[in-house]
């Protein structure tokens, strides 16, 4: 087929649906989309939360941590309770009834089955966690896949005491970075990649023992960007004090005016092949993709912590061994053959509109179920009742115009400024209202400081075990826009990682912290530029936006640039 344009039946604008789109709709025998990518991306997460947890009752009235808010229609059971043989999610089944749509039934299902509390697979001490696959260890640590002694981090695979950073991978002993992939003990960096023993670098593969730095490959002992001795290297970061919050913070902004004056690559991206988007490693044939590492073949896809990942459009989040996936959200761990679901990991395959099962195959529209097949609206069926019922509901949903669509957003049990969407779809109140969605006002906090964090001692080495003790207001003060705790604490396993790498206590909560990592982290968005070295014509897309102050060169140009 040739290519098409459409217009997106959500926010009125054109988009186009390329042959090759139209192979994999046919592969997997769904239609072609009527909404656009990003409309599409927008709306799978809405049903996502990315790392905030509330407290809510479960189906015993016990209260305990959640994903989802207690004012949310659905109800949880604590994880272990949920994965075991306790209860059985076939007694909430039910016939499909051909006279109500699809979704009005999905819905009343939906808030009957009991669904995980913390969306987690095979934790071990990791009871603060959530989007996560065998966490070990671990603490307000989300979207992880094997990830172990470690806290206050986002999006990370096989990686072991990582604090504070965003976007990590094969890493080890690290330190507020974003974007950083087989390092060891890297510091206040960002977009490194093989470094060991560095600080405060950006862009910067194969270094040790670096300071400050940006676009160095394979160097030792350098300081902004200037070659020193070993010996030389060693006395200056003595002078620079760096067990002290205050040096810390004015190196900081040392650090980022020098790699303000270097140019960076228009993509954040490594060993791939014929790629497009942003933030995308060891992957072939990806095509506007963000944040997706060791795929193949796969478009309109985010953030797989893991691969391989092939042969899917617009999945997001998970991976791990995914192939044929479609318009899902939260998928992943050898998933094959899924679409337009979402919370659906290990080994599941053949599955549409389930939410929340696992271990299991042909399912439609199925909540909690683990270890079956050939169910529908969490009814039991013969293969052959199945295969039969299965195209009846299909053209049903066709007629109705809603086979072919994700989940709508205002089925989502998540209010719209809890989701992910919240976050990188940022709406007014008076916006998500009139789009007929959910916005909670978050409740007034109650701040019991024990501890001003002008009183938290400047310097690592004068800090003792008390600490942990202590309540300790964040210095934002909750007047931010960033969700500010207003207090925080330090655990006993923070104490002892902060000791260990002999850095500074933090004086803002976990939340402002975030935050401030995720104003390194580029949108899931492209901007067509033109190279700004001069001279040079060749143009790209890019998540740069064109009033952002960096240089952003093309490939060739950066390469020639680095050092």
């Amino acid at each position: 087929m040739e290519s098409q344009i459409k217009i997106c039946q959500n926010c009125k604008k054109d988009f186009v649906i390329e042959p090759d789109d139209f192979a994999f709709y046919e592969k997997m025998k769904v239609p072609p989309p009527t909404w656009c990518p990003e409309c599409r991306m927008q709306r799978r997460f809405t049903w996502r939360n990315e790392w905030k947890l509330f407290r809510k009752k479960d189906v015993h009235g016990k209260e305990i941590f959640s994903n989802f808010h207690e004012d949310s229609a659905v109800k949880i059971m604590e994880v272990a309770e949920w994965y075991s043989d306790s209860w059985n999610p076939m007694q909430y089944g039910r016939e499909y009834d051909f006279s109500k749509p699809f979704f009005e039934q999905f819905k009343e299902i939906m808030c009957q089955v009991p669904i995980m509390s913390r969306s987690v697979s095979r934790p071990v001490n990791s009871d603060y966690c959530s989007n996560a696959s065998q966490p070990k260890d671990c603490y307000l640590t989300f979207g992880l896949s094997y990830v172990e002694n470690s806290a206050y981090s986002i999006w990370g695979a096989n990686s072991k005491d990582i604090f504070d950073c965003h976007i990590y991978s094969e890493s080890e002993l690290c330190y507020d970075c974003v974007n950083i992939t087989k390092c060891y003990k890297t510091l206040y960096s960002i977009d490194c990649e093989g470094c060991n023993d560095v600080m405060f670098c950006k862009n910067c593969v194969g270094c040790n023992n670096c300071f400050g730095c940006i676009n160095l490959k394979n160097k030792s002992y350098y300081i902004f960007n200037e070659a020193y001795s070993k010996e030389d290297y060693i006395k200056k970061l003595k002078e620079f004090g760096i067990t002290s919050r205050i040096n810390i913070e004015a190196l900081r902004e040392k650090s980022i005016k020098h790699w303000m004056q270097f140019p960076n690559k228009f993509i954040h991206g490594r060993h791939n092949a014929n790629v497009s988007g942003d933030y995308i490693s060891n992957s072939k044939d990806a095509r506007n993709c963000w944040r997706i590492i060791g795929a193949e073949n796969v478009k309109y896809c985010q953030n797989f912590t893991m691969g391989p990942a092939k042969d899917s459009y617009d999945h997001s989040n998970f991976g791990d061994g995914t192939e044929l996936i479609y318009e899902s959200l939260i998928v992943g761990d050898g998933a094959y053959n899924v679409a337009f679901s979402c919370q659906c990991y290990v080994s599941v395959a053949n599955l549409q509109y389930c939410f929340y099962c696992n271990n299991s195959s042909h399912l439609f529209g199925c909540i909690s179920l683990h270890n079956k097949q050939y169910c529908i609206l969490n009814k039991q069926y013969t293969k052959e009742e199945y295969e039969a019922l299965v195209p009846k509901i299909i053209e049903h949903m066709k007629s109705t115009g809603e086979y072919g669509e994700f989940f709508p957003a205002e089925m989502s049990p998540l209010s719209y400024n809890e989701s992910f969407a919240g976050e990188i779809f940022p709406l007014t109140k008076e916006e998500v209202e009139k789009r007929g969605l959910v916005w909670r006002e978050p409740k007034e906090k109650q701040f019991n400081a024990t501890m001003s964090s002008n009183d938290v001692p400047d310097d690592i080495a004068n800090v003792d075990e008390s600490i942990t003790k202590e309540v300790i207001s964040c210095a934002h003060g909750a007047k931010c826009k960033h969700e500010c705790a207003g207090v925080f604490k330090i655990t006993q396993q923070e104490l002892r990682f902060y000791k260990l790498l002999n850095i500074p206590l933090p004086r803002i909560c976990q939340n402002c912290r975030h935050y401030a990592r995720f104003a390194w982290r580029n949108p899931a968005k492209l901007w067509h530029r033109k190279c700004m070295k001069p001279g040079c014509t060749n143009e790209f897309e890019t998540s740069y936006a064109p009033d952002r102050p960096e240089i952003i060169y093309c490939e060739q140009c950066y390469n020639a640039e680095v050092a």
